[in-house]
């Protein structure tokens, strides 16, 4: 597989010349060059980009269709050594009929031409009192150039690992976009040739339908409007150019630039087919369309002009306050129906003065709220044991003060200790039965109020945590509601933020604010002589940026570990070495694997976003799968640079 599945593609806006065919192909070449310098694979110009869109009669007159023809051999002639696809614009005579048409051209050849379908003839535009539809029955190859080639609107182009269509402007407007089936006829890229002036407003009812129709197709859409130096007469162009990706913009032109303009930017083919192969109402048919073979230059520089987001589970500036009140609404919600539903009035919480339990207590606490019960129904349990440290113990009781909610302090020392000498332990070997002997106490615990007080134990663990199962089986692992398991651990700190900053008064929000900035710990072996946390889990297993990141791309769009690795390169640049995050992703593979069983078996709890690990329905996985494979790629990694 090329570059990971990636295909680096283009927006040109071209200034254009109104009839001048010679202007236009000039800048189309420099465009063309400008393109091929950058190594991209596709460019798509706008619809009629030979000719200019707003020639009106002149497309009458048989010198300029003539002259446009010429003009495209011409730029046949002159990119015959340039392995790049172009598409360009141009209006096409074929039986005695005129088209407004895409011409998809590489190394001096066109590899096929295809009609426009809808043609607009409403308000400013009239296109049929020019141009006939390619839905009309005719040729399905035409004499253009000099020689004869595919033609038609049943053309998708096919590459070894992916393949692409066309649709022209007005099309894309129709109540079912030629798109639509292009892509379950097996297109997973769209290029859009249009001319699509501007209105107040136009723009943004552009942009949704553009993405829309990406998502709606699971498909990467490319779409190149006409610009600078269109006819005015009537309307205005501005070059509006779009990149999307399954719905995600990309990467959009400049409107109304009096300059040349090339967007460009990589579709990710590896995750749109990911998509498409989970997604059951995405049906590929067998349609009659025709197939073009084509090749492609390949990507030469590794280096993607599209961000990779470090943090995908952490949400966008602009919606960070929308996404933190929808999930932390989901998690309330979901916590008021089950209590609600089994007529439980107590909700009970081991807080340690972690993030973890601090949103889970959080939660609690506008669940009653909601239901209209005093928080004091909230019983709170610190557990102090041999690796608790003044300031998570401050935090947890200042926390819970702050909130009003029940207080209980109960330590596990003494139990602990009757457990060790119950089993023949030596408490002084501080080893994973040392460690798992307090999370099962606290457990035990936290149950045993719940049988008293009649409520349910609110699960406080993480995604993050059962993705590598840091976690004590039938210990922290066990709840009666697990209200955290679909969030990530990088999302944890961003959402407990969120609930200080909109929620919480000046005091509470000081204790919040500590607790974000204490490391993350489950505090089982003894603190340091300084009395801090030395037990450190990121020390441990590695960071929890990491893990979240590659958890994200392995179950969201299956990727292989060298693709993930590949992006955690372009993600964290400089922050982390080929050698750390080769071992970082070693160690995840390792413990996802062989920590199945956890999650096989783990408690009721939301889901909030497209990733999850519950074993009733999101991810259905054998506790014996082995990980050799995906171990075996990732070796493939290991004469790297470091």
């Amino acid at each position: 597989m090329d570059h990971y599945g990636f295909v680096r593609v283009a927006v040109a806006a071209p200034k254009v010349s109104v009839a001048d065919c010679g202007f236009n192909v000039a800048e189309i070449e420099k465009l063309i060059k400008q393109a091929t310098e950058r190594h991209v694979q596709i460019v798509c110009f706008p619809e009629l980009s030979i000719t200019g869109y707003t020639c009106g009669d002149l497309f009458h007159q048989q010198l300029l269709i003539e002259t446009a023809e010429t003009a495209v051999a011409g730029l046949l002639e002159k990119t015959r050594y340039d392995n790049i696809i172009f598409i360009v614009g141009a209006p096409v005579r074929s039986s005695g009929k005129l088209f407004n048409a895409a011409i998809v051209c590489q190394s001096g050849k066109i590899l096929g031409i295809i009609p426009k379908s809808y043609l607009p003839n409403h308000n400013e535009f009239y296109e049929k009192r020019w141009f006939h539809s390619g839905q009309e029955p005719g040729q399905k190859e035409i004499n253009f150039c000099g020689n004869v080639v595919p033609f038609g609107c049943d053309i998708i182009f096919r590459h070894d690992y992916f393949s692409f269509g066309i649709e022209i402007c007005e099309d894309l407007w129709a109540a079912i976009p030629p798109s639509s089936y292009l892509s379950l006829g097996g297109a997973h890229i769209i290029f859009n040739l249009s001319a699509s002036n501007e209105l107040i407003g136009k723009n943004n009812y552009r942009k949704a339908l553009i993405q829309q129709q990406s998502a709606r197709c699971l498909a990467g859409y490319v779409y190149a409007s006409a610009g600078w130096g269109e006819s005015t007469t009537d309307v205005v162009f501005s070059g509006s150019g779009f990149i999307y990706e399954n719905g995600v913009l990309l990467s959009q032109s400049e409107r109304f630039s009096l300059e040349n303009q090339l967007i460009v930017n990589e579709i990710d083919t590896d995750l749109l087919k990911a998509d498409r192969q989970k997604n059951m109402s995405f049906i590929p048919a067998d349609l009659p369309f025709r197939f073009v073979n084509v090749g492609l230059s390949p990507i030469t520089d590794l280096s993607l002009s599209r961000k990779v987001n470090p943090h995908p589970f952490i949400p966008s500036e602009d919606q960070y306050e929308e996404r933190c009140n929808e999930i932390f609404s989901i998690q309330t919600m979901a916590l008021t129906k089950r209590m609600s539903h089994i007529g439980a009035k107590h909700a009970i919480v081991g807080v340690s003065g972690g993030l973890d339990s601090t949103l889970a207590l959080l939660v609690c606490v506008k669940t009653c709220d909601k239901l209209q019960i005093s928080r004091k129904n909230i019983i709170g349990v610190t557990m102090p044991g041999y690796g608790t440290t003044e300031r998570t113990y401050n935090n947890a009781h200042a926390l819970m003060k702050a909130l009003g909610v029940t207080i209980r302090e109960i330590s596990i020392v003494e139990a602990c200790e009757q457990h060790f000498k119950d089993i023949g332990h030596n408490s002084s070997m501080h080893d994973i039965t040392y460690e798992n002997i307090q999370a099962r106490e606290r457990t035990q615990i936290l149950m045993g109020i719940a049988n008293q007080m009649g409520g349910l134990v609110i699960g406080t663990g993480d995604l993050s945590e059962l993705a590598l199962g840091w976690t004590t089986y039938n210990g922290d692992h066990m709840s009666m509601y697990a209200v955290n398991s679909s969030i990530p651990k990088t999302l944890v700190r961003y959402l407990v933020r969120w609930v200080a900053q909109t929620q919480m008064d000046e005091r509470s929000q000081k204790t919040l604010a500590d607790i974000i900035d204490t490391p993350v710990s489950p505090e089982l072996l003894p603190a340091n002589d300084r009395g801090e946390i030395a037990q450190k889990t990121e020390d441990i297993i590695g960071s929890y940026e990491l893990h979240d990141f590659f958890l994200y791309y392995m179950l969201r769009f299956g990727f292989s570990p060298q693709k993930i690795f590949f992006l955690a390169q372009q993600a964290f640049l400089e922050k982390y070495t080929s050698k750390e995050l080769i071992e970082c992703l070693s160690t995840f593979y390792h413990r996802f694997f062989s920590q199945q069983f956890k999650r096989s078996c783990m408690p009721d709890g939301p889901k909030v976003g497209s990733i999850n690990l519950s074993p009733r329905g999101d991810w259905r996985m054998p506790s014996d799968a082995s990980v050799r494979v995906w171990l075996d790629d990732l070796l493939k990694l290991s004469d790297l640079p470091q």
